[in-house]
């Protein structure tokens, strides 16, 4: 699998790519927003890991213009700790967010964490159907109201495994648990973002919806 890294850092850039290619990955490294934003069709990476702090063009919008592009996974790095930056970067499209300095191992960890939960993903085989919501859990797609609904791979995961559940409430650690994995070390939160996007993007007056259950989570409720 190839990994584009980008980070105006050459000395980190590096370093992750030497631990990454032990792991047998292909790397290639990028060391401006505007380059990685060039780079990234032409190099077509199985997942990124995107500086947030670069030259010519920050983090933010080189994961807006991949987000047009495609829906490869994402993990941020940055020095910013804060609550918002980390909701920020969910809410563009990213699905980690590792705060620096982070152990390479533990990056390492989280790129195959990542991955494996993509791959997962693309190897269901069912359909779940409801009136104007078709969700396609083998070739990842979602048709609503006739039309595609292009979703992060975490908002499609999130929604494919609510809807293969109509009624059952799920508490924002099973939710964070089945979709992020029990690597991922954020914390729960980052459903609640997750679910405001879905919402978001499904706004017509449906007999399904994705209802919060007070004091516990969610649940997908079919009228």
């Amino acid at each position: 699998m190839n990994i584009m890294i980008v980070d105006d850092d050459r000395r980190i850039a590096e370093l992750l790519s030497l631990y990454l290619r032990k792991e047998g990955y292909d790397t290639k490294e990028v060391y401006s927003g505007k380059v990685a934003i060039e780079t990234f069709p032409v190099y077509a990476p199985h997942l990124v890991l995107l500086d947030l702090m670069l030259p010519e063009a920050d983090g933010y919008q080189v994961c807006r213009e991949i987000r047009r592009m495609s829906m490869v996974p994402v993990i941020f790095l940055s020095a910013k700790g804060e609550t918002f930056d980390k909701v920020l970067g969910l809410e563009l499209g990213a699905d980690d967010y590792i705060v620096k300095p982070f152990e390479p191992k533990e990056l390492v960890a989280r790129v195959k964490a990542v991955l494996r939960r993509y791959e997962h993903k693309t190897t269901g085989d069912k359909v779940v159907v409801y009136p104007n919501l078709s969700i396609d859990g083998d070739n990842l797609t979602v048709i609503y109201h006739g039309k595609p609904l292009e979703l992060p791979p975490k908002e499609f995961e999130l929604l494919y495994y609510l809807a293969s559940h109509p009624g059952r409430p799920f508490s924002r650690d099973q939710l964070l648990n089945t979709c992020w994995g029990y690597e991922y070390a954020g914390d729960t939160r980052t459903v609640d973002v997750h679910v405001k996007r879905l919402r978001e993007k499904m706004r017509h007056e449906d007999s399904f919806s994705i209802k919060t259950v007070w004091g516990m989570g969610y649940r997908f409720e079919v009228v």
